[in-house]
């Protein structure tokens, strides 16, 4: 039974599509272009009232571990993170494949392909493949709704976490979705084979053979997917994973065959059918080339297969249908090209973003260090790269400033200096900080806190009002740690504790402490509107 449409982004249509299979709770760590899933669960009122967990993780390990927790109690629960946060939860997804599941888990990770808010292409389907568990690939939002409730099937039906890959261009797009019933959550069930939860090496290792021994089974269930479908035809075959299948029958000649590709393993019996049609294949998909190489080896070498590693699509960057209908050998009539002669408008420090009075006395005082470092992290305080501050001189992964400049400092470099958010200390900070206590190296941390996580909308920071006590209980001596308040007004203040702390041989931490503008304007537009 049907219950009507909805407009839906692609996240939306996952998190509802998690909520109607019966989903007991979501564990996520907010990231661009995954965050709208676990916000949507967040503001839904029955899952609310139905008691669904919803609240935002440390970081992506905890939200893993988290979810196997609930697994192991018999409930359905959703992780969710953008594909940075698969290297980071990697250790508890690739062992979750060992131990099993109990009650379903579903992996989301939402790719960034152009790097429109990240700092790499990753291609997590990888990971999947790595895991070696099963891995859906939506290719619209019809299938975000769709395949949660067959995800969680699945998985239980498995005993196997499912992955879940999406991209930007479909968590950030809406599309109307056809909504059916919801089913109820599971009832608590923890489980009772307690060898498979536990990896020492003897049931490891029987465990890991009956996870090579279920690839056959996974890769038959590809083979019969819903969700793979071949429609044939002649001359060259097209496979198209996911969101690319959009950009293909935008374009697709009339006669030719299509394979179209969301769930993994892949399929090898649909290649290989629609390899005995077809004169070549393309393979389109967006991300690096997964498909395309496992293609290759399912076919030899003499069998000509196209795609990103020939040339015949770009090898960086998102598809898009203009490239995709060259590749196929169509035009498209005039394409549209980026206009010309535009002044180029860089992002930038909000005004009035306490981040900018960091840098403006953290720039003042190193003028007089020629030899200094800072630094930096993953937030909206790396702008400060950019002008006019230009004043970070790394930032590589989450949490990797501190340490990076420990291990400067240990080389001779001095002043290092590390620039840290408040929600990305507490994501994976805290270890670093330790490891440059205990080695008493010679760094100054500007923990810059803005009360809340603030480049991806304002979700809540898991050590608010905690910094102090978190440094203290780390080792960082109480007369080097300081707490000041980023405004033109205190910059002497702030410059002056800079400036000492840095001559200090030894763990320092300064944390300017301003909420966030838009967190700020956005409590006080509330406030108005209740008082109305």
């Amino acid at each position: 039974m049907m219950l009507g449409k909805k407009l839906l982004l692609g996240d939306e249509a996952i998190a509802l599509g998690a909520l109607h299979a019966g989903l007991s709770g979501v564990y996520a760590y907010p990231g661009t272009p995954s965050t709208e899933i676990t916000e949507f669960i967040q503001n839904d009122p029955v899952a609310r009232e139905s008691g669904v967990r919803s609240r935002w993780c440390t970081n992506e390990k905890t939200a893993m571990e988290a979810a196997l927790g609930m697994s192991y109690a018999g409930k359905r629960a959703l992780v969710c993170m953008k594909h940075v946060g698969m290297n980071v939860c990697a250790d508890a997804f690739v062992n979750s494949a060992i131990t099993g599941v109990k009650g379903g888990i579903v992996v989301v990770a939402a790719d960034d392909p152009s790097m429109h808010s990240s700092q790499n292409e990753q291609d997590s389907r990888f990971y999947g493949k790595f895991a070696m568990v099963p891995i859906l690939e939506p290719s619209d939002q019809q299938e975000c709704y769709d395949m949660m409730a067959y995800a969680f099937d699945l998985s239980e039906k498995l005993r196997l976490p499912v992955l879940l890959r999406i991209v930007t261009r479909l968590a950030h797009s809406r599309a109307s979705v056809t909504i059916g019933e919801a089913r109820p959550q599971n009832s608590l069930a923890p489980d009772v084979e307690r060898g498979r939860w536990v990896l020492l090496p003897g049931n490891a290792k029987r465990q890991y053979a009956s996870l090579v021994g279920l690839q056959p089974t996974l890769l038959e269930l590809a083979g019969k997917s819903p969700f793979n479908k071949l429609e044939k035809g002649k001359g060259l075959g097209v496979i198209a994973c996911g969101i690319a299948c959009n950009y293909v029958q935008e374009s697709l000649p009339e006669g030719i065959s299509l394979l179209k590709i969301s769930q993994y393993p892949l399929p090898a019996s649909l290649v290989r059918e629609l390899a005995g049609i077809s004169d070549g294949i393309l393979v389109v998909e967006d991300g690096q080339p997964f498909a395309e190489e496992g293609v290759k080896a399912l076919l030899g070498a003499d069998y000509p297969v196209y795609g990103r590693l020939t040339g015949r699509l770009p090898r960086t960057g998102e598809l898009n249908p203009d490239n995709v209908a060259e590749a196929l050998g169509v035009s498209r009539g005039e394409i549209r090209l980026p206009a010309k002669n535009l002044s180029p408008r860089p992002p930038q420090l909000c005004k009035g973003c306490g981040h900018r009075d960091v840098y403006t006395a953290l720039n003042q005082v190193l003028a007089d260090y020629p030899d200094a470092r800072v630094f930096g992290d993953i937030g909206c305080y790396t702008l400060g790269a950019l002008p006019p501050y230009r004043a970070i001189d790394s930032c590589v992964d989450m949490g990797a400033s501190i340490t990076m400049a420990k291990g400067a400092a240990d080389a001779g470099v001095h002043p290092a200096v590390a620039v840290i958010g408040d929600s990305t200390f507490t994501h994976s900070g805290m270890t670093s900080l330790l490891d440059a206590v205990n080695d008493r190296s010679a760094i100054t941390v500007i923990l810059s806190d803005n009360l809340t996580t603030a480049m991806t909308g304002g979700q809540d920071s898991a050590g608010t009002h905690k910094f102090e006590a978190i440094c203290l209980a780390l080792g960082v001596e109480r007369e080097h740690l300081h707490v000041v308040v980023p405004l033109p007004a205190n910059m002497e203040e702030i410059t002056r504790i800079i400036r000492e702390e840095i001559e200090y041989k030894g763990v320092s931490v300064i944390i300017p402490q301003r909420e966030c503008m838009q967190t700020l304007a956005r409590k006080q537009r509330q406030k108005k509107a209740e008082k109305q």
